[in-house]
């Protein structure tokens, strides 16, 4: 089985966070942070991959290190699930429609970190969770799992789908290149 649990605990959050990319698709646990905890949960849904999360954050000061730390781990976590680059698919796309919103997603676990996050929210939050922090959530993970990520919102006027377009988009992606390779490294270097 392909899992771990990874601890982070800092002076402003104490994580703990499982992941099983093999999983079921369940998300357990708590951020703290409603409308997060939901993008979790239909992240791990749409990804097959079983997330469970302890956390204390310092929401008293607004969400940005709970949510960014998040990132952190869980992108920790895919870097030391998926050293073996051979046995994985690698790549990644899939667009997602959620009501009147569109987003893609396309990404290469390829040890090369990259970030593009082109994402326009209408309003500064939602919920308790402020949109800017989607971006920086992607960014962390995308960097601390070594992975190069374009997610693109096409369009919508509903945040709250926008976002959930985007996790989900993001979460199927993911599900292609966790896949199983037999036929070795995917590259003409033969190597990453």
């Amino acid at each position: 089985m392909r899992e771990c649990t990874i601890r982070r605990a800092t002076k402003e959050t104490d994580i703990t966070l499982s992941v099983n990319l093999d999983g079921t698709g369940c998300f357990s646990g708590s951020s703290g942070i409603g409308f997060f905890d939901h993008m979790l949960t239909a992240f791990a849904v749409h990804s097959g991959i079983d997330l469970t999360l302890q956390m204390t954050g310092d929401l008293e000061v607004d969400c940005h290190h709970s949510v960014e730390d998040v990132g952190i781990v869980l992108g920790q976590a895919f870097a030391q699930l998926l050293t073996d680059k051979s046995a994985i698919a690698r790549y990644g796309s899939f667009f997602i429609p959620m009501d009147e919103s569109l987003a893609f997603c396309s990404l290469d676990i390829s040890g090369r970190p990259f970030l593009v996050f082109d994402c326009a929210f209408t309003n500064p939050s939602i919920g308790s969770f402020d949109c800017c922090m989607a971006g920086e959530f992607f960014r962390a993970f995308a960097m601390n799992a070594g992975m190069t990520l374009h997610i693109r919102l096409l369009y919508g006027e509903n945040d709250h789908h926008k976002a959930e377009a985007v996790f989900k988009a993001a979460a199927h992606a993911l599900k292609a290149a966790i896949l199983p390779n037999t036929g070795g490294i995917l590259s003409s270097k033969g190597v990453l």
